[in-house]
């Protein structure tokens, strides 16, 4: 049962379409959609535009946050301070492989915000940049307290 859910999810419409069960006599009943998997491939919520006011603003915040963190990150390694995050330290190299790192950052939860939307995981997409911003916002705040 698992398998035909996930397969919903990933073809949408087309594998729900072609979906079948059994009926009372153990034959086939062709165009028989399992509610199960019917509400898996449907939109959970309301449908919106992805670029919508409530995302444009959520996403704004997640650069902000990003951008602050590379700018405490980047001070605190300047005087002497150490990355506790061992992805994140990889690329204290230098200050372009740190800026790259968090804006790829910001674009990942852009990414997987717009995988949400496209699978009409619409609560999903909006926590997905709340979740990421929460937690830049932890890390230049433990950032700033704990400056060298």
């Amino acid at each position: 049962m698992a398998i035909p859910l996930v397969l919903a999810s990933l073809c949408g419409a087309a594998f729900s379409q072609q979906t079948s069960s059994l009926d009372d006599s153990g034959g086939l009943e062709p165009g028989f959609v399992d509610p199960a998997i019917q509400s898996q491939s449907s939109p959970a919520g309301p449908s919106h535009r992805f670029w919508d006011r409530e995302n444009r603003l959520l996403f704004a915040s997640v650069a902000a946050s990003n951008t602050l963190d590379f700018a405490v990150t980047y001070s605190n390694l300047q005087d002497g301070g150490r990355e506790l995050n061992p992805v994140t330290r990889l690329f204290t190299g230098s200050t372009a492989t740190l800026a790259l790192n968090f804006v790829g950052e910001t674009a990942g939860v852009v990414g997987v915000s717009y995988f949400f939307h496209r699978t009409g995981h619409h609560r999903l997409e909006r926590l997905t940049p709340i979740v990421d911003t929460c937690i830049s916002a932890a890390a230049v705040t433990y950032g700033l307290t704990h400056h060298r």
